[in-house]
């Protein structure tokens, strides 16, 4: 279901957890990770792939994106080259880490008003941790979160449970009063095994329609973040837990 507007009191904020996925749901980063592996599969003698078919294929690593982008252009990665592009890749990337990234219009002010409400807010995210800081502090965002724990920081990745529990703990979290945002099956199935509540934005990176990750509210617009995590906790009856 999508957010509504009758929202309980914001106080319910103070001291909960929100984790936020990255690419796809705080930043738009495709058109930098589309034009990254263009390039490397430029390199390798193969055509560049559709920016739309390339966007689809973002957030479950660097890894994950060179195999499925190489698949897709026609020339499966052989186990033994994988190190190796990945490595190039992510040079490549870091070099132009925000040249057409950009915040999702209203994070901003979607973080600026979770933190004012006493919310600890940290990143969850399958991208490298240093990529990831690397992209926050390149857009300015860093200083709005207390901690981002990429797929490398973590036990295992998402949709591994550990990874979300993880985010939680790096501030000094409770599980029992968090809300994870994001914007694929990774994050729904991460949220739904460590029984954290997922609010799911519907423009983001997902193969199947957002409508079927099974998130547990949907917002079409980031300035519905803090009144629909505000209504998750509520209706989870974390609200006061611990205050």
């Amino acid at each position: 279901m999508h957010a509504q507007n009758d929202i309980p009191k914001a106080e319910i904020l103070q001291g909960a957890t929100i984790a936020f996925d990255l690419d796809g749901t705080l930043v738009d980063t495709a058109p930098d990770l589309v034009a990254s592996l263009n390039l490397i599969l430029a390199q390798e003698g193969l055509p560049p792939l559709p920016f739309d078919d390339v966007r689809k294929m973002v957030g479950r690593g660097a890894k994950a994106l060179l195999e499925r982008g190489f698949a897709a252009a026609g020339a499966p990665l052989d186990a033994d080259q994988a190190p190796q592009l990945v490595e190039r890749f992510v040079a490549l990337y870091l070099g132009r880490i925000a040249h057409e990234s950009a915040p999702f219009p209203g994070v901003v002010d979607a973080l600026v008003a979770l933190r004012a409400a006493g919310a600890r807010l940290a990143v969850c995210t399958n991208k490298l941790t240093h990529l990831s800081v690397a992209l926050l502090d390149a857009l300015d965002l860093t200083q709005y979160f207390d901690a981002v724990v990429g797929a490398d920081s973590a036990p295992a990745a998402k949709p591994d449970p550990r990874h979300l529990l993880a985010t939680i703990a790096a501030v000094g979290g409770d599980p029992a009063r968090a809300v994870m945002v994001g914007d694929s099956i990774n994050d729904a199935l991460a949220a739904k095994a460590a029984n954290v509540p997922t609010l799911l934005v519907t423009f983001g990176y997902t193969e199947a329609p957002v409508e079927t990750l099974g998130g547990d509210l949907l917002i079409d617009a980031f300035s519905d973040a803090p009144s629909a995590c505000i209504t998750l906790l509520a209706s989870c009856g974390r609200g006061n837990a611990g205050l």
